[in-house]
């Protein structure tokens, strides 16, 4: 990248790096091109979206690899736990530093959530910036999706998701019940997801009147886990571990609820999805999620969404339990949220001016 910006003649502003596979380029920049007068301007901002994948090598491999002086590989920049630590090295070297929402920002601060690397963000804690995600409003927009079997948006929201959501059933061959509780998850089948929590409460809930609408693939285990469930309980589960954003969207547009149970979560865009198309997010209350959802429990006059606090099954059935509840004895008050959560700005438009900000502060210093 550095070097066909010389060939190019083209010298930009600001180079924004995303993760650890372009994180190298702040260390290059700073450790190697920038006494040459054509780079010393060039700013950079190192972007996070899952701390967890830092980009590991040997640090004898990434010497001979990349002709960094020596200074480059000292515990202050790129050395972490004997290894060279390329997510480190964007960190340390990176004039700005951004994640993908605010409560995240502060939530890796702390050894708990920090994957080793907490020490070095609290000392660049100043330049730690959290923007959350956004969507593309008109890629998802219940409005006019042609997924749908009916499209809404401000009038007949109940009547047209009561529709979607039998056009789901029919689509994956559930039995056709407007009034049953639907729960959907749209997701990596991943430790970091929290779906070990079904395992204690599965019997328990599977004995109300309720659909499981499982889509995404991911650890064996999880695949397996809800294979055994769906064989279980085969009028009231559905998995297909191949994505298809089309499946995803029908969920969204026909299911009630979205689980999003996380252990921990970057941003998420499962529930920003849910909350466009009117599903009303379950979430755990941790970082992206909690900064885009309005928790019930919370804020009992404007929430969009239910959340619990700890990786308990309990919490996350009582969770459940709660948002089911309120749908069944008072839909005022469920479409109310639903139409609050519709309501909501999470588009990119919203998030672009955020970045535009940071970039004009940073090349203002």
């Amino acid at each position: 990248v550095l070097e066909m910006l010389s060939y190019l003649e083209f010298e930009p502003d600001l180079i924004h790096c995303h993760d650890w596979q372009s994180a190298m380029i702040p260390v290059f920049l700073k450790g190697m091109y920038q006494q040459d007068p054509f780079y010393r301007r060039i700013k950079t901002v190192m972007t996070i979206h899952n701390l967890k994948f830092q980009g590991w090598a040997d640090i004898g491999w990434m010497k001979d690899l990349t002709g960094l002086p020596e200074w480059v590989f000292g515990y202050e920049w790129l050395e972490s736990f004997g290894q060279a630590n390329m997510l480190k090295g964007g960190i340390a070297f990176a004039d700005k530093i951004t994640t993908v929402s605010k409560t995240y920002a502060q939530e890796i601060l702390t050894p708990e959530l920090g994957e080793g690397l907490d020490g070095i963000l609290r000392f660049r804690q100043e330049d730690l910036v959290g923007i959350v995600n956004g969507i593309d409003y008109d890629v998802y927009h219940p409005g006019k999706d042609p997924v749908l079997a009916v499209n809404y948006s401000g009038r007949g929201i109940e009547k047209a998701r009561k529709t979607n959501k039998k056009a789901l059933q029919e689509a994956t061959g559930l039995p056709k019940d407007d009034e049953i509780f639907c729960m959907g998850i749209v997701s990596r089948l991943t430790d970091q997801k929290g779906f070990d929590l079904f395992s204690g409460i599965m019997e328990e809930l599977m004995c109300n009147k309720i659909q499981l609408y499982v889509l995404g693939g991911g650890q064996k285990e999880y695949e397996t886990l809800f294979a055994e469930y769906r064989e279980q309980y085969p009028d009231q589960i559905y998995l297909n571990t191949e994505y298809r954003d089309e499946m995803a969207k029908m969920i969204y547009g026909g299911c009630d609820v979205i689980l999003m149970p996380s252990r921990f979560e970057p941003c998420g865009l499962c529930q920003l999805m849910s909350l466009r198309y009117g599903a009303v997010p379950i979430i755990r209350k941790t970082g992206g999620l909690v900064d885009t959802v309005s928790v019930y429990e919370d804020n009992k006059k404007t929430p969009t969404g239910f959340g619990f606090n700890n990786c308990k099954p309990q919490e996350f059935y009582d969770a459940i339990l709660q948002a089911m509840v309120m749908y069944l004895s008072d839909k005022k008050t469920w479409y109310a949220m639903v139409r609050r959560g519709m309501k909501q700005d999470y588009s990119w438009e919203k998030s672009s001016r955020e970045y535009e900000a940071l970039y004009e502060e940073l090349l203002s210093e």
